[in-house]
C-alpha cells in the first residue's frame, strides 16, 4: 500500500504541493489527473526521492522514504517524464547495470530480459547505443530496465509519451497483468481515456491540492456527471 500523508513542497512562498493525503492499495492501478502545473511530476519527485519533501510523509507498506529511504526506494522502479539514460552506453548495458544494482539473479535477469525485451519489442535494437535510439525507443528500453527487478510499486511520469499506438496497448495490457500479480502502479497522465480504460482509482490535482480522489464510476456520481472528462474540467475550471 501506498499511503501520502500531508504530503507538501515549497518554493519560497509558492506551495508547488499542498498537504496532500492519498492512499493505493496493493495491486491498484491508480491514475493521477491534472493540468499541466498541478503538482503531479512534483509529488512524483517527492515519492521517489529525487526532491526533498517540506512536510509530511510517504509510506509503502509502512516504510519511510523519510526515515528509511534507502530501503524504500530498493521497492521502487520509477519511469520519469524523461527518459535520461547513459547515452554511451549500448541499450543491453544498461539494463544489466539496473539489473546488478538490484542484485537480480543471473536466472531471473535472463528469464525477465528475454520475456520484456520481447514484449516491447526492444531486442530489434537493445545492442545498440542508445543515443540513436528515438524518444519512444528510449521509453520502452526503461520500462524493460525497470521490470528486470520486479518492483512492488511502480511509479511512472507520463509513460504514453512517445509510444506508439501498439506499444500503448501492449504497456495498457502488461499493467492489468502486474497488478493482478499484486504490483501497485501509480501513473500521472494527461490521457483521460487512459485513466478510464486502465486505472482502478484516480486523483485529480490543481495547483497543488487534491480535488477528487476514487473510482472512475464514485467520481461521476459524486460530481452528478456522466463522463471524466466533464468531472476534470468541472473542477479544474473552478481552482
Amino acid at each position: 500500500m501506498i499511503q501520502i500523508e500531508n504530503l507538501t513542497k515549497k518554493y519560497g512562498k509558492f506551495t508547488a504541493v499542498n498537504k496532500l493525503n492519498m492512499k493505493i492499495d496493493r495491486g491498484e492501478i491508480f491514475g493521477f489527473l491534472g493540468p499541466n502545473g498541478a503538482g503531479k511530476t512534483t509529488t512524483i519527485k517527492m515519492m521517489t526521492g529525487l526532491i526533498t519533501i517540506n512536510e509530511g510523509d510517504v509510506m509503502l507498506d509502512g516504510l519511510s522514504i523519510v526515515k528509511n529511504p534507502v530501503e524504500y526506494k530498493k521497492k521502487i522502479a520509477l519511469i520519469p517524464d524523461k527518459p535520461y539514460m547513459f547515452e554511451k552506453l549500448r541499450g543491453i548495458e544498461f539494463v544489466k547495470f539496473i539489473g546488478n544494482l538490484y542484485e537480480v539473479g543471473r536466472e531471473d535477469f535472463r528469464k525477465r530480459l528475454d520475456m520484456y525485451a520481447e514484449t516491447f519489442g526492444v531486442n530489434t535494437y537493445i545492442n545498440d547505443f542508445i543515443q540513436s535510439f528515438s524518444h519512444g525507443m528510449s521509453q520502452k528500453l526503461l520500462i524493460v530496465a525497470s521490470l528486470i527487478h520486479m518492483p512492488e510499486f511502480f511509479i511512472l511520469d507520463e509513460p504514453m509519451v512517445g509510444l506508439d499506438p501498439k506499444s500503448m496497448k501492449i504497456l495498457k495490457e502488461e499493467f492489468r497483468k502486474l497488478a493482478k500479480e499484486g504490483m501497485t502502479i501509480f501513473m500521472s497522465t494527461h490521457s483521460l481515456d487512459t485513466a478510464e480504460e486502465v486505472c482502478t482509482k484516480v486523483g485529480i490535482i490543481d495547483k497543488g491540492i487534491l480535488l477528487e480522489q476514487g473510482t472512475v464510476g464514485e467520481i461521476e456520481l459524486r460530481n452528478k456527471e456522466k463522463r471524466l472528462e466533464e468531472v476534470f474540467f468541472k473542477l479544474t475550471d473552478k481552482q
